[in-house]
């Protein structure tokens, strides 16, 4: 019985042995992997730039006509004639439409006939007055007669000429809203009259922005209907009120519009330019990682390489990246001002951040663009050439801290 259970210690002993041995060979392969020096992560960079900068204030706006009417008629009537086409150029004072005036006519003949008789009487009456054959208050009432008459005949002339219907202003005629023959009611719409050179802008900045704006000061305007195309002008009023509801300020900005290319009702993106400031540090925003805590970068620096000491080997440097706090300021475009934290010529990860650490090595790899998928003018960026820092810019398991 002894000796049965000594054989079984004996058997769980050496299983026992055998499977921490094991267990001994696996953490010494994890221990050496470890001790193995890591790979440089391979990135692009990008040096701390120092230009000129341009800030500018960025909205949303609409375009509107300097002046834009909708063409109506002051008096009823029944269209006579039409003298224009939709789409037309016109002057000011330019005939647009006739209303019918035949009874009109008629009625100012027969004013025009009691005017001259009222002219008549006037005239016989200072003679008679001149003879004491009249008296006073009759020859006053005769020239109350001639000068009714004369107001009733200017009525009159007046009424027929409101029934030709005439342009405002110079401009560009829209669509033609009457026809030959429609009766007119008072006020009734004829066409849309819009002057399109100059137009306004007009948009809106938060109110923290006023003491930057005054007039004058120079706006660039774009379009989607013509891309890539700036149109430039001036701010021409502020308004005086800040709008309660939004806390937002209004702007209107002039611009001329040759050929016509800026229509009422666009939509605009507007950059109100500030003034020009030098020396200003600057990265692509890529190079940038904005945090809630603050935004920061990997500033690539030498280090002496570990390994060969002997004082005749050559020592080559190597490149290792720390993390660095910064201040960002104003962004233009694709770039972001550099407040504090950086030098102008400091070298800084472009692309490849998330398989960084504090401490990393890297290797300097070309820069392949825009991250995949990233859109641009021309649509989104297709993938990028394997073995550049895009392609190695991908969630990896490691820290990425």
């Amino acid at each position: 019985m002894l000796l049965r259970l000594l054989l079984v210690l004996s058997m769980l002993a050496a299983l026992v042995g055998g499977l921490a041995y094991l267990k001994y060979r696996q953490v010494a392969a994890e221990m050496a992997a470890f001790s193995q020096p890591v790979p440089p992560v391979a990135v692009s960079e990008v040096r701390v730039g120092s230009d000129s900068w341009q800030p500018r204030l960025d909205a949303i706006g609409s375009v509107r006509a300097v002046q834009g009417v909708m063409v109506n008629n002051e008096v009823p009537g029944q269209v006579d004639a039409i003298r224009f086409e939709s789409g037309d150029q016109v002057i000011a004072r330019q005939p647009l439409l006739q209303l019918d005036t035949t009874v009109d006519v008629a009625d100012l003949a027969g004013l025009q006939a009691t005017l001259e008789l009222a002219q008549i009487k006037l005239e016989r009456n200072t003679k008679l007055l001149r003879d004491r054959a009249v008296s006073q208050g009759d020859y006053d009432e005769i020239s109350a007669q001639l000068s009714q008459a004369r107001a009733a005949v200017a009525a009159k002339q007046a009424l027929i000429e409101k029934k030709t219907i005439r342009a405002p202003f110079d401009g560009v005629l829209g669509i033609r809203q009457v026809n030959l023959g429609q009766y007119l009611p008072e006020g009734s719409a004829i066409v849309a009259l819009e002057a399109l050179d100059p137009v306004f802008v007009d948009y809106r900045l938060p109110e923290r922005n006023l003491s930057k704006l005054r007039a004058g000061q120079p706006v660039e305007v774009r379009v989607a209907a013509y891309p890539g195309q700036v149109f430039t002008g001036r701010i021409q009023a502020i308004s005086p009120a800040v709008d309660q509801g939004t806390r937002n300020v209004q702007v209107r900005a002039q611009l001329r519009n040759s050929g016509d290319r800026l229509r009422p009702g666009m939509f605009a993106k507007v950059g109100t330019l500030l003034p020009v400031r030098e020396r200003v540090l600057t990265l692509p925003r890529r190079a940038v990682s904005f945090n809630t805590y603050g935004d920061s970068v990997f500033l690539i620096q030498e280090a002496p390489a570990a390994g060969d000491q002997r004082p005749d080997a050559e020592q080559r440097p190597q490149l290792v990246v720390s993390r660095k706090q910064i201040t960002t300021g104003d962004v233009l475009g694709d770039l972001v001002e550099v407040a504090a934290g950086l030098a102008a010529g400091d070298r800084v990860v472009l692309a490849g951040h998330q398989k960084l650490r504090n401490g990393a090595g890297v290797q300097i790899v070309q820069d392949a663009g825009p991250t995949p998928g990233e859109l641009t003018e021309n649509g989104p960026m297709p993938e990028p050439a394997p073995q550049t820092a895009q392609d190695l810019d991908q969630p990896a398991g490691g820290d990425g801290s």
